[in-house]
C-alpha cells in the first residue's frame, strides 16, 4: 500500500492550487521564454469531435493514413493515459476550457438549442488567462457552451470567432440527408454558422456540411499569418468526426476504411495546413501544438464511427474507451521528440500547464488541473497527476491512482451485444450495470478481469479518495451534495423558491422509488417547501426512471383544504416528460377516496424545458389524506432518440392549501 499513500506535499503537488504552484506559475513561464528570447510561445489547441482513441496511425488506425499527426508524433511527444473529464461534448469541452471537472461548473452533458444556460462568463478560460499576457485569440470551430450571446467566445477570452455554437447533429435533416417532417428533431433550427456573434451562414445541406473542415482550417490559416509577429492562442474545435460525417471533394473516397477515414485524413491535412504556415513565417519553434479529441467513438453508427481498440466501451460511458482519447503534442526544442508519456494527464491539466509556460496567473476560482510541464520536457519520473476522477452527468463513477482503476455501481449506456448502423445511420444502445469492480490498466487496459476481490485495501483507499472529492463535487450515485460546485450562466436568472404551505414537514409515503441519482431533498423533498427551476438538475427535482408515480400525504389531522398544486418538468432532450395522465384524491379518514381531478394530456413534442403546475382546485373539504397518481409514458416514443429507452417523470413540490 505505501505507493498508494499521498504525503501532504504530494497533495499539495497535485491540486494545481496550493501556494507552491501558485507562487512558481510565473517562474517556469520566465524559464521557458528565456529560452526562446523572442517573445512568448505560441499556442495552437486543435480538438476533435468523437474521435476515438485508435483514430491516428501512431495509436494504431486501420483503413486510412494520418501522415501530418505522425509526424507531430515523431518530434513530439505521445500520451497514453490521456483523459477528458466526461465522455459527451460540452461537459467535456467546459473541461477544457477551464481546468476544471466540469461538475464544478456545472456544465453536464451536450446543451442544444433550447438551453438556457452556458459556460458562465465568471469562469476563466484558457483565452482569458492567456490574454493577460498579452495574447490574440482566436476559435475556429465547434463552441458548444452555450449558443446565446451572452455565452458565446466574446464573452469567453476570445477575440475571432468562426463556427457552430453547438452539435452538427442538432439540425432537422434525417440521416439520408433529407428534412425532416415529424419528431423532435423536425423542430430544430437550422445551424447557424456564426462569425463573432452574427450569424453569417445556414448550414442546411449534407453538402454543406462537407464545407466545415476547409472552413475552419482556412480562417485559422488566416489567423495566423495575421499575427505572427505576436503570441496567439488558436483553438480548432473540429466539429468533424461527429455525425452527420461531412468531407470534402478532394478527400471523398481517399480511406480504404470508407467515409469515416476519409474525414479524418482530411482533419489530417488540416493539421498539416497550420504546421505548414508556422514553419512558413519561421514560428515553428516558438510555438506549442497539442492535438487531443473531445471523447471516445460515437460506436453505434458503426462504419461512421471511430474505434477505441484495445479500450472497453466508447462515448457517453467513462470505460476507458470513452473517458481515454488519443493526445500529440509538439514543441521544438522544449518536448523530446519521438517520446511517449504514459503518466496519468487530462483536459483539465492544459489551462495550468500553459499558464506556468507563459508565467499567467492562474484563475482567482478553484480549478482541478495540475501543471504538466515537466511532463512535456521528458521528465517521466515526474507524477504532477497521482489520480483521476471519472464523472458522468454528476455520477462519480471511477477513480483512478496509479494502475489501478476502482468502478463504484452505477448504469450506463453500452454499445455490447446491439448492432450498430450503418452509412450515417445510427443502431440501437444497450444498457448494462457495473458493481464495485477493481482493474489493472497496466495489466488489462481492455477492462475485462474484475479483481476487487483479491485486493480489498486498495479497494477501500480508493473509496477514500472518492470520499472526499464527493465533498467537493457531489455525486447523484450516492445523493452526497458537492460544496465547491458553482452556477453555470442563466440567460433568464431563475431562482428555487420557497413557498408555504399545509403539507410542509408532514409524513409522505411514496409507493414508488425516486432514482439515487435525482432524490430531490430525500424523503420528503415533495413536501419541503422548496420549488425547482426549469434546469432538471439543480437537486430540487425527484426523478422517477421509467415508473409511474404515487405518492400518500398524511397532514396528520383533517384540515380545511381548497387547493392542490403538483410541479412537473419537461425536458424531452433529457428523456423528461409531463404525465400522460394525473389522478388526485382526498380523504378525511383514509378508507375513502374521492377523485378530485383527473388530468389527461396526449404525448406532445415539447424541445424547450417547461414547468407545469397542475392546479386542482375546488370547494373546501376537511382533509387528512391526499393521494396523487401520475402516469410515466414508461418509454421514449419511437421519433425520440432514445426510442424504447425509460422515460423520467420529474416532480419537485406537491403544494397543499
Amino acid at each position: 500500500m505505501k505507493n498508494l499513500v499521498i504525503s501532504r506535499r504530494k497533495f499539495l503537488k497535485t491540486t494545481g492550487l496550493s501556494v507552491v504552484a501558485l507562487g512558481l506559475s510565473g517562474t517556469l513561464g520566465l524559464t521557458s521564454c528565456s529560452k526562446n528570447n523572442k517573445r512568448l510561445p505560441n499556442i495552437v489547441l486543435i480538438f476533435t469531435d468523437d474521435q476515438g482513441y485508435a483514430d491516428v496511425g501512431t495509436y494504431g488506425a486501420k483503413g486510412f493514413t494520418t501522415p501530418n499527426l505522425d509526424k507531430m508524433a515523431s518530434q513530439g511527444m505521445r500520451f497514453t493515459s490521456f483523459y477528458v473529464s466526461q465522455a459527451v461534448c460540452s461537459a467535456s469541452r467546459a473541461s477544457l476550457l477551464t481546468g476544471c471537472y466540469s461538475e464544478r461548473v456545472s456544465i453536464q452533458g451536450a446543451l442544444n438549442p433550447w438551453t438556457n444556460i452556458g459556460l458562465n462568463p465568471k469562469e476563466e478560460t484558457i483565452a482569458d488567462v492567456l490574454k493577460k499576457k498579452g495574447y490574440a485569440t482566436g476559435i475556429f470551430g465547434k463552441w458548444h457552451l452555450g449558443h446565446h450571446k451572452a455565452f458565446l467566445p466574446a464573452q469567453q477570452g476570445f477575440d475571432e470567432y468562426l463556427g457552430l455554437p453547438y452539435s452538427n447533429d442538432m439540425w432537422p435533416v434525417h440521416y439520408d440527408g433529407k428534412p425532416l417532417k415529424k419528431g423532435r428533431r423536425s423542430f430544430y433550427p437550422i445551424l447557424p454558422l456564426i462569425d463573432g456573434v452574427e450569424k453569417i451562414d445556414e448550414i442546411k445541406t449534407l453538402k454543406d456540411q462537407s464545407t466545415l473542415t476547409t472552413r475552419y482550417t482556412e480562417r485559422a490559416v488566416q489567423f495566423i499569418e495575421r499575427n505572427k509577429n505576436n503570441p496567439f492562442f488558436l483553438y480548432v474545435p473540429h466539429s468533424m468526426p461527429h455525425v452527420p460525417l461531412g468531407v470534402s471533394e478532394r478527400f471523398k473516397g481517399k480511406s480504404e476504411q470508407g467515409m469515416y477515414g476519409d474525414v479524418i485524413m482530411e482533419i489530417d491535412w488540416s493539421v498539416g495546413q497550420i504546421m505548414k504556415t508556422l514553419e512558413k513565417n519561421g514560428i515553428e519553434k516558438n510555438t506549442l501544438i497539442i492535438f487531443a479529441s473531445d471523447n471516445g467513438p460515437w460506436k453505434n453508427f458503426g462504419n461512421h464511427a471511430g474505434s477505441a481498440d484495445p479500450l472497453r466501451e466508447g462515448k457517453g460511458a467513462m470505460w476507458e474507451g470513452g473517458a481515454r482519447v488519443p493526445c500529440i503534442m509538439r514543441w521544438p526544442g522544449r518536448i523530446p521528440a519521438g517520446t511517449q508519456c504514459k503518466n496519468i494527464a487530462a483536459t483539465i491539466d492544459i489551462l495550468p500547464t500553459l499558464a506556468a509556460i507563459t508565467g499567467a496567473p492562474l484563475p482567482e476560482k478553484k480549478i482541478d488541473g495540475v501543471n504538466i510541464l515537466s511532463l512535456l520536457e521528458g521528465n517521466s519520473k515526474e507524477n504532477p497527476r497521482d489520480f483521476y476522477f471519472y464523472y458522468y452527468a454528476g455520477e462519480l463513477r471511477a477513480v483512478r491512482q496509479g494502475k489501478w482503476k476502482l468502478y463504484f455501481p452505477h448504469k450506463y449506456r453500452s454499445y455490447k451485444g446491439v448492432e450498430p448502423g450503418k452509412d450515417g445511420f445510427p443502431g440501437p444502445y444497450a444498457s448494462a450495470e457495473c458493481g464495485l469492480e477493481l482493474y489493472d490498466l497496466e495489466n488489462d487496459i481492455s477492462e475485462t478481469k474484475d479483481i476487487a476481490a483479491q485486493h480489498s485495501e486498495i479497494v477501500k483507499h480508493l473509496q477514500s479518495l472518492a470520499n472526499n472529492k464527493r465533498q467537493e463535487l457531489g455525486d447523484r450515485l450516492t445523493g452526497v451534495n458537492g460544496k465547491e460546485i458553482r452556477e453555470p450562466g442563466q440567460k433568464i436568472k431563475q431562482q428555487v423558491k420557497n413557498i408555504k404551505h399545509l403539507a410542509i414537514s408532514k409524513k409522505i409515503i411514496l409507493k414508488t422509488e425516486y432514482s439515487s441519482s435525482y432524490k430531490g431533498g430525500g424523503k420528503n423533498g415533495l413536501i419541503n417547501g422548496i420549488r425547482g427551476t426549469w434546469d432538471y438538475q439543480d437537486g430540487k427535482w425527484q426523478g422517477f426512471e421509467g415508473t409511474d408515480f404515487e405518492a400518500l400525504i398524511d397532514l396528520g389531522d383533517s384540515v380545511p383544504v381548497k387547493k392542490i398544486t403538483c410541479g412537473f418538468l419537461n425536458q424531452q432532450m433529457a428523456w423528461i416528460f409531463f404525465p400522460i395522465k394525473l389522478e388526485v384524491f382526498i380523504s378525511e379518514d383514509g378508507k375513502k377516496y374521492d377523485l378530485v381531478r383527473r388530468y389527461k394530456d396526449e404525448l406532445k413534442i415539447l424541445p424547450k424545458a417547461e414547468i407545469k403546475n397542475y392546479e386542482i382546485e375546488f370547494n373546501p373539504h376537511s382533509v387528512r389524506f391526499i393521494k396523487v397518481k401520475a402516469k410515466n409514458i414508461a418509454a421514449c416514443p419511437d421519433w425520440h432518440p432514445g426510442a424504447g429507452g425509460k422515460a423520467w417523470l420529474f416532480i419537485d413540490e406537491i403544494v397543499v392549501e
